[in-house]
């Protein structure tokens, strides 16, 4: 683990694009955190506001309604961000089980899991987020199970490969000689010595996850109002567009700062974690 972190700040350090992703990504979570602290309401309509240019008073400007467009982008990046970690926790959960019982099992269970997984592989992913959040109740919670079902296959991939590769290994060998049960084996043995690769996927489906919801909202199909995300405050751009066109803008660079800021960093532990496939 210590070579590890000592590996991750030496290529942090030498890599400038991912160093100062960092750098924003920090700044931006911590921003968003401290969204309360804003002396506007992110809800509040005021009609004498209305499509205000950015100002001391209203650093971003103001929306179609009044509202102060900054204290909205914090409001909307605590929904964005917190869509995309819960839906990085189910489909690194979800993936990681399937891929880790498929490797380590074989045969015909093996079969049938990864045919099942090739199925949503090969499925037009957006096309059916759209469709299921056509037909399903709004709100978050919908947005993250359906973003989790179809983003878990790349996943149990990785980890069945690396389970693969793994179980026979000598101490596998050995724990299963001495008795250890193969659900012992596979969460005390296995799992923890891939969580590399599933760290890695980890960081990337945040990223995946955070752009699609950004496009299903975009489309109206993901978060609904009052709340507002990222990807809803483009929706509401697009009247404004050529008059306004802060208003696009500013949650354009906020979703680009945070997706290309966790691809970087992605690509920096895969270097740390994946030294194999490291040129």
């Amino acid at each position: 683990m210590k070579d590890n972190i000592r590996t991750f700040k030496k290529e942090l350090f030498s890599n400038k694009a991912a160093m100062f992703s960092l750098i924003l990504l920090f700044i931006l979570i911590t921003a968003v955190l401290l969204a309360p602290l804003s002396p506007y309401d992110p809800y509040k309509l005021d009609a004498g506001q209305k499509l205000l240019g950015i100002s001391g008073e209203h650093w971003f400007g103001t929306d179609e309604y009044g509202r102060d467009y900054f204290t909205r982008a914090l409001y909307g990046g605590r929904v964005s961000l917190l869509v995309g970690f819960l839906s990085m926790l189910m489909t690194v959960a979800i993936g990681t089980v399937i891929g880790v019982f498929s490797g380590y099992a074989g045969g015909r269970l093996d079969t049938f899991l990864m045919s099942f997984t090739d199925i949503f592989l090969a499925l037009p992913s957006m096309l059916l987020m759209v469709i299921l959040n056509a037909f399903l109740q709004p709100g978050l919670k919908t947005l993250v199970v359906v973003l989790s079902l179809f983003s878990w296959a790349s996943v149990a991939r990785i980890t069945r490969a690396e389970t693969m590769s793994l179980k026979e290994r000598d101490f596998i060998v050995a724990s299963r000689n001495l008795g250890a049960s193969n659900i012992r084996i596979i969460f005390v043995h296995i799992i923890p010595n891939i969580l590399g690769p599933i760290i890695v996927a980890a960081t990337l489906s945040v990223a995946n996850a955070i752009l699609m919801e950004s496009s299903l909202s975009f489309l109206g199909l993901g978060v609904q109002i009052p709340l507002a995300s990222w990807g809803s405050m483009l929706q509401g751009a697009q009247a404004y567009i050529l008059n306004y066109p802060y208003l696009a803008v500013f949650p354009g660079l906020m979703i680009l700062i945070t997706v290309l800021s966790f691809n970087l960093l992605g690509d920096v532990l895969r270097n740390v974690l994946e030294p194999k496939i490291v040129k």
